[in-house]
């Protein structure tokens, strides 16, 4: 993630990658099962820096991997070991299972 935040042409968003990074509790190490399930995602379609992320996500046993990226919700969809959601579905999932209504 330091590698892909760095070549951020957005200085905000930069600033706000970094300041997430640092609410992170799992620091995932690529290794070869996180490069062996890297290369799966990529031959669904999964363009390969999204792939190590998300990779990195399931080794880090994420239950879920919040993206914008309507390429890899499509292609994530489907997906058994990690839940791939757009962030604003992710909050009203949260508010509905806490409503009492």
């Amino acid at each position: 993630m330091d590698v892909e935040n760095s070549a951020n042409p957005d200085f905000n968003r930069k600033l706000a990658v970094a300041e997430w990074q640092q609410l992170g509790v799992v620091d995932v190490s690529v290794n070869e099962h996180v490069e062996q399930v890297a290369e799966t995602l990529c031959r669904i379609g999964v363009k390969p820096m999204d792939s190590l992320h998300v990779a990195c996500a399931i080794e880090g046993h994420a239950a879920y991997f919040l993206t914008t990226d309507k390429a890899l919700l499509r292609k994530m969809a489907k997906h058994d070991s990690i839940c791939v959601v757009d962030p604003v579905d992710f909050v009203r999932g949260l508010k509905d299972g806490n409503d009492e209504n």
